[in-house]
């Protein structure tokens, strides 16, 4: 046979299947990301199939306001866009983050003659001088869009910043975490509006402890999964890149209806290849070692499989209910750090046996480890059940330059699964291109060199473009500027067990299934994402298959 015309057939069939992977959920790829030019805003740019609509803005006034928060994406410390030459100063925007949507009956809010509808949008807010709970109410005018669910926790104290969100239809509770270290945690809240109060959010941390928890997502047993987004420490040779500092926690709760009730917190232990027997484990003051050892390579290699072991670091039948550090004890328990793991996601039909978490990477294009995890990664968890003690880990995907920095993340069907990045100012700068969304094939082995598809090419808002000239011109300025994609969420807002991310598979755009995502900084724009050859997606919210 023609060597020559063999290879060829077998480059062009790769290239065929590359290409086909997005495009057998309807959608084609976008060729580039968005330039990052200084001064100049940019649109957002999706497949050619897709188009997207405004479902919340920052500037939105909340239907009941509080003394600290009016408005939807800004704090009540300054106006929306400098007022004075002088100071150039602005309000602090509030960044909603993770997404939540929830199809929920007889919901009310400020307004006791209007109809709220029965579709919402949930978000914990990620900066600003405090922490809030908002509900966007899609059904709703202008005037009802958004309502202040919860700013004080039961005990009358305010909330701290919150990063990732989740549905616990165990509990009928929100869950949302702080990612805060040591003053970090978890804090659940009911979905209903409370005439009376916001003071509604009550803090867990005494169970599910304190970390720099970002993702979380309860599984069908109940269990509730956390991954922990730490920088580690730069290594004094290593300098551009960051020591593994994070873990992947799994909550086993005494009574999944009432997570107050305690239960034992493990940690993710992945053992060694290098050193049989051993685990991969931090090692204090050894930066520059665990940047760049023979264990992180492995880690960080195609084809490669660990096995994994759950380690119990606090249980509090034994160890009492007051708050503690996570992250201390996971280390002290041997269990294995990752490179800023931010969010995950269980594959939708596997029975919550497969587990994809990413890992954020060190997000600076002259990192040292770039063969150990520098541009981050999409790390894959099997195991035998959701409970199950011991499984498989292995590398799904490794980033490079332009595929780094990856964070929030949703199955569009059974099979294509969304990462978002959130590559921050500095990477911007240094590739000169913002973030993008990318659309993977879960089943294809990404070891041959191909790439998934881009489906959303991130712009800059205006707001957002002045927010990076003044950030750059007045050290110490209060807002980030770029924008970044968050909250990527697919769903057909089924409130039950049932309704679990991962229990049902998912149809994108149809059939019930909506897709939302958060253009954080600038204006802080929520997104709903629709079809573009009918405009809006089949909402059938009965069909819930």
């Amino acid at each position: 046979m023609n060597t020559k015309w063999n290879m060829t057939l077998a480059l062009s069939i790769a290239a065929a299947l590359s290409a086909g992977y997005s495009q057998a959920a309807g959608l084609t790829p976008v060729p580039n990301a968005s330039t990052r030019a200084t001064g100049m805003a940019a649109p957002n740019v999706l497949s050619p199939e897709l188009i997207e609509t405004v479902v919340a803005r920052g500037n939105m006034a909340l239907e009941n306001p509080s003394a600290a928060y009016t408005f939807y994406g800004y704090d009540n410390n300054g106006t929306m866009l400098p007022a004075d030459a002088t100071t150039l100063k602005e309000a602090s925007k509030t960044e909603p983050d993770k997404n939540v949507y929830l199809v929920l009956d007889r919901q009310s809010g400020v307004d006791s003659n209007f109809n709220y509808g029965e579709h919402f949008v949930f978000q914990g807010h990620e900066t600003g001088t405090g922490g809030y709970l908002t509900r966007i109410n899609l059904d709703a005018d202008v005037a009802h869009r958004v309502t202040l669910i919860a700013d004080k926790d039961i005990n009358g104290n305010n909330l701290p910043t919150f990063d990732g969100i989740t549905w616990n239809p165990f509990a009928q509770r929100l869950l949302l975490t702080a990612e805060g270290g040591k003053n970090g945690g978890v804090w659940q809240a009911p979905a209903e509006f409370n005439s009376g109060s916001t003071a509604v959010a009550e803090d867990i941390s005494g169970a599910l402890g304190r970390g720099g928890y970002e993702g979380i997502q309860n599984d069908s047993d109940g269990n509730v999964w956390i991954v922990e987004d730490v920088g580690g420490s730069k290594g004094a040779i290593n300098n551009k890149a960051r020591q593994p500092n994070s873990f992947v926690y799994r909550f086993v709760p005494n009574d999944k209806s009432d997570l107050t009730k305690g239960g034992k917190l493990q940690a993710l232990q992945v053992m060694s290849l290098a050193n049989p027997g051993q685990p991969i484990e931090f090692h204090a003051g050894q930066a520059d070692a665990d940047i760049l050892s023979q264990d992180v390579k492995d880690l960080h290699t195609y084809g490669k499989s660990f096995h994994t072991k759950w380690v119990t670091i606090h249980d509090t039948a034994v160890n009492g209910n007051a708050p503690f550090d996570a992250n201390t004890l996971a280390k002290a328990s041997h269990a294995t750090p990752f490179k800023r793991p931010e969010n995950a996601q269980f594959r939708p039909g596997s029975q919550f046996r497969e587990y994809y978490f990413d890992e954020t990477g060190d997000t600076d294009l002259q990192t040292q480890a770039g063969d150990h995890g520098g541009f981050g990664s999409v790390m894959k968890l099997v195991q035998a059940s959701p409970s199950a003690n011991t499984g498989k880990l292995s590398m799904f995907y490794k980033g490079d330059a332009a595929h780094s920095g990856f964070d929030n993340v949703a199955f569009w069907t059974a099979d294509k699964l969304v990462f978002v990045e959130d590559a921050g100012d500095s990477l911007h700068t240094q590739r000169n291109a913002l973030d993008s969304a990318f659309m993977f094939n879960v089943n294809h082995n990404y070891a041959d060199g191909t790439q998934p598809d881009r489906i959303l090419a991130q712009g800059r808002d205006p707001s957002a473009t002045l927010d990076s000239f003044l950030g750059s011109a007045m050290p110490g300025f209060n807002n980030d500027g770029d924008n970044e994609i968050t909250g990527i969420h697919v769903s057909d807002g089924d409130p039950t067990v049932h309704g679990l991310l991962g229990a049902k598979r998912p149809h994108a755009l149809r059939d019930g299934w909506r897709v939302f995502y958060t253009q954080q900084h600038g204006d802080n724009q929520t997104f709903e994402i629709l079809s573009a050859q009918r405009g809006e997606q089949d909402r059938d919210d009965g069909d819930r298959d």
